[in-house]
């Protein structure tokens, strides 16, 4: 068996954007040599890992030909091609998360019907096929209404209000659910290596920008009582034990009013409701993800500090060469920590950095954080 550090020992990464390029800089901690595909040629990770391949992580021969001599595959985005997956896992190389995963996560409605095979609380469904299907189907308004394949960063997600609203909803495969009102939206992230391991992290609360369906805000801990922390980890330890996992798995969480935990999805790799972990937590997300599918103890997930994150979203009517407002006042307030993807060009809502703010006192955090918020713009020039 080859160790990690050795100079043979060639981790690879589908995907090359912030989530990768944030992996690799722990990566460099470890000393593993990287390897990366991405279909942008100056994606995030392009210029920091040892290898990078431009070419599409979705299609059979590049993903095959990519994996040929590689140790370990992982990925930073779950839309990847399993089946070339399948067939490297069968010829020797270890991938984490499995591609049989991977290809469950793809589709919402296959994940919905895993929740429900194995007694995961989530919002009542229905799957359609096509809109014909949808409209026969007449579910009460309102309901929301998902692409099964394909969506990401709120994309693939509609709610359907009325009538009028059926007449532009989704073509193709979708899952029908209930509108579920809830208190709030909440993400638990946990880790299990291949010896069947665990560790979780503090549950945190997520504030969304209403306009681009996007995390604006992120607060830990999260303010919620004892026990629907307990069940956030049971939930969390039922759906990797039940999947075998091996890797990192964030899951979003509804708390409704009445105290109930509903999943809304999950994402099996290192994810944005995590970033806060590099600065706040004893061990990044990164790191953990990186010890989990390298075979190696897991660390400690203890809260050092509450913190808040903001995603940096590129601004509305803003497109082309990025250019940064506000980072130098920001820097000269204390504890905030800066983190730019490496992204040449921006457009509007695109993540284009986030920044974390560290504070004894989480709300001191939350203040300070709004005001970075409208102190720092992501401007074209």
């Amino acid at each position: 068996m080859k160790f990690f550090y050795s100079d043979t020992f060639r981790l690879g990464i589908l995907g090359g954007g912030q989530l990768g390029r944030m992996l690799l800089q722990e990566a460099a901690n470890y000393d593993v040599r990287s390897a990366v595909l991405d279909p942008a040629a100056d994606a995030p990770c392009s210029a920091i890992c040892h290898e990078f391949t431009h070419g599409s992580f979705q299609d059979y021969d590049t993903v095959l030909a990519f994996g040929e001599g590689k140790d370990v595959i992982t990925v930073e985005i779950e839309h990847v091609n399993t089946t070339a997956l399948e067939a490297l896992e069968n010829n020797g190389v270890a991938v984490y998360p499995k591609p049989s995963f991977l290809r469950m996560v793809q589709d919402k409605g296959l994940q919905k019907e895993f929740y429900r095979a194995n007694g995961i609380p989530t919002s009542p469904f229905q799957l359609v096929e096509n809109r014909s299907e949808l409209e026969v189907l007449n579910h009460p308004l309102p309901f929301v209404l998902k692409s099964r394949k394909g969506g990401y960063d709120g994309k693939g997600v509609q709610i359907i209000r009325s009538q009028e609203d059926l007449k532009s909803a989704f073509e193709g495969p979708c899952i029908v659910e209930e509108l579920v009102p809830f208190e709030k939206e909440l993400s638990v992230i946990i880790a299990r290596n291949k010896q069947g391991e665990t560790s979780i992290f503090p549950l945190v609360e997520m504030e969304f920008n209403p306009e681009a369906n996007l995390v604006e805000f992120l607060f830990s801990p999260a303010e919620v009582n004892t026990q629907v922390e307990l069940e956030a980890q049971a939930i969390a330890r039922r759906i990797v034990e039940a999947a075998d996992f091996v890797g990192l798995l964030a899951i979003e969480l509804f708390l409704t009013h009445e105290g109930a935990l509903l999943v809304n999805e999950m994402a099996p790799r290192p994810h944005n409701s995590g970033h806060h972990t590099i600065e706040a937590c004893t061990t990044s997300q990164y790191e953990q993800h990186l010890r989990a599918i390298l075979s190696l103890p897991l660390g400690s997930t203890s809260l050092i500090q509450p913190a808040v994150m903001i995603n940096l979203l590129g601004a509305a009517g803003h497109e082309g060469a990025v250019h940064y407002k506000g980072l130098s006042e920001a820097l000269q307030m204390p504890g905030v920590h800066l983190h730019i993807y490496g992204k040449p060009h921006t457009k509007p809502f695109r993540k284009m950095g986030h920044v974390t703010v560290t504070d004894n006192n989480l709300q001191a955090a939350q203040q300070r954080a709004r005001t970075l918020l409208q102190l720092i713009k992501v401007e074209s020039c």
